[in-house]
């Protein structure tokens, strides 16, 4: 069967067909669409500006599907809906408008389905795994492939280009300002430990700097892992030259040149907490832990 999954994001808004059966899938096509709704947030809220570009991309994504003749089609929602006091107004205004109703998805069950999306294409036995979103990031611990444990932190890349960066790149005072916001959100995490010096990721955040390391370091494009020390030698010529981070960004990922450094931040942050040697940058993520837990099952 063929079956569609749209995620509304806090920073994009994502749409994937795939082929599945009731033990494989196979993605036929994908979708994107920069909302930014982390952006629409005034007083706790989500705006009505905010709810309208929300109702385009899922518009955008409706046509499409219609012109594919898709009609299994599931949509939910992370942070961008699950992290406003207007939830349920937002919802409902959603489904008047487009037909569609959206799951909003508690922030243990994201982080369960992101991991489990990426074991579809994650070997390694034991680590960490993190999925840097644009409101919220997921992390989980896990050993000999079994998952350990969940938790969901509120600080996100384009959170945090909203709270503390006042131009298109962060300053001195910027940066500090994010790693202060940073160690605060994620200081519940200080309880954990890695199981092992991995950390395998998802998200826009980090397929765009693999996106710059490729290019930096000159590494071949089927190159999905990133060594502690090359992130922080990126990090540094970033932070340090406004212009190569300019430069550099607007050739590989122009679409994220607000968003990059403070996500890019969040993923130094956990390399350091979690004494993190290796980062391994994963297909799959959320759309496809969301496809295998809920999906297959039902076939």
């Amino acid at each position: 069967m063929k079956c569609a999954v749209i995620d509304i994001g806090s920073n994009s808004m994502r749409l994937t067909v795939y082929e599945v059966n009731k033990r494989k899938f196979r993605v036929l096509f994908k979708d994107k669409f920069m909302a930014g709704l982390a952006g629409y947030v005034s007083g706790g809220n989500l705006t009505e500006d905010g709810i309208d570009c929300a109702c385009e991309g899922l518009s955008d994504f409706k046509e499409t599907l219609s012109q594919l003749k898709i009609d299994d089609i599931s949509v939910f929602a992370t942070a961008s809906l699950r992290n406003i006091a207007n939830t349920q107004q937002a919802v409902d205004a959603i489904f008047a408008r487009t037909s569609f109703l959206v799951e909003v998805l508690p922030g243990d069950v994201e982080a369960f389905y992101s991991y489990s999306g990426a074991m579809c294409d994650l070997n390694a036995a034991s680590g960490m795994f993190a999925d840097i979103g644009g409101a919220s990031t997921e992390l989980v611990a896990f050993q000999d492939k079994k998952f350990l444990s969940a938790q969901s932190y509120p600080v996100g890349s384009l959170k945090l280009y909203r709270d503390c960066v006042t131009k298109i790149l962060p300053g001195r005072h910027a940066l500090k300002k994010m790693e202060d916001e940073i160690a605060a959100a994620l200081a519940p995490a200080a309880e954990l430990s890695a199981p092992a010096p991995l950390l395998a990721c998802s998200g826009g955040t980090v397929r765009a700097v693999l996106k710059l390391a490729r290019r930096r370091f000159c590494l071949p494009p089927e190159t999905r892992s990133l060594a502690r020390a090359q992130l922080e030698e990126l990090f540094a010529l970033l932070a340090a030259d406004k212009q190569a981070a300019a430069d550099l960004i607007l050739k590989t990922s122009p679409e994220r040149i607000h968003t990059l450094m403070p996500g890019m931040m969040i993923l130094k942050s956990l390399v350091q907490a979690f004494a993190i040697e290796e980062v391994f940058v994963c297909k799959y993520g959320v759309r496809e832990g969301y496809l295998c837990q809920r999906i297959q099952p039902s076939l």
